[in-house]
């Protein structure tokens, strides 16, 4: 079955360019617009979507209260929400994420990001933009001087976490190592299966959390 999505922005022009990149996967379907914070949860109520994709400022109630009530306890149904917005204050992410946002992204995150952020949703995972990770990884394991600890990764492996550990996309990490996106991708496949981790959060997570996080 399709991934039924609702998306919520203020700007015609974003809700548009976030249609177009969905359209493109043959397992999501856009089923609902909104240009309003208020607008949204009255639809996604009446829709029941399995994902909503929102932006924070917006008319009515913004995207983080748009969050709460949408992924609090007691809400009368089940969704997922994905914040993708051109703010990466701290505050927001944390309030996004606290209020239960299952992924933090920023506009300029890119198509393939946005795609897969709205899959991981749906799984359960929490896919954030590898800038914004970066930062709160930063904030978690603080500016100690670790030692690489051993691992079961090739050298190539190593080196593509270093570069996620970055918060380099797929793309960025290809035109440094000289491979295609593609080769990126089935590397990170073959490294989230070895470090026992979910997605790519987790991958930067064991990156700074073992000292593994430099370019070789």
């Amino acid at each position: 079955m399709s991934i039924r999505v609702l998306i919520a922005d203020d700007q015609e022009a974003v809700r548009f360019g976030f249609r177009t990149i969905l359209r493109t996967a043959a397992d999501i379907d856009v089923v609902g617009e909104a240009a309003d914070g208020t607008a949204a949860l009255a639809l996604a109520r009446r829709l029941r979507p399995d994902v909503v994709i929102t932006d924070i400022r917006m008319p009515g109630i913004d995207g983080l209260e748009l969050t709460r009530q949408l992924c609090a306890p007691d809400a009368v149904f089940s969704t997922r929400v994905l914040v993708v917005t051109t703010y990466d204050l701290d505050a927001y992410v944390h309030t996004a994420l606290r209020n239960g946002a299952c992924g933090f992204l920023l506009k300029h995150s890119g198509p393939g990001l946005l795609i897969e952020a709205v899959r991981a949703a749906v799984r359960g995972d929490a896919l954030i933009s590898p800038a914004v990770t970066v930062r709160l990884l930063r904030e978690l394991t603080g500016t100690r001087d670790l030692q690489p600890t051993p691992s079961p990764l090739t050298d190539r492996e190593l080196d593509i976490v270093a570069l996620v550990a970055e918060g380099l996309s797929n793309p960025e990490i290809g035109a440094q190592l000289y491979i295609t996106a593609g080769t990126v991708k089935t590397h990170l496949a073959a490294i989230q299966r070895k470090l026992d981790v979910r997605n790519r959060v987790g991958i930067a997570a064991w990156a700074w959390e073992t000292g593994n996080r430099r370019s070789r």
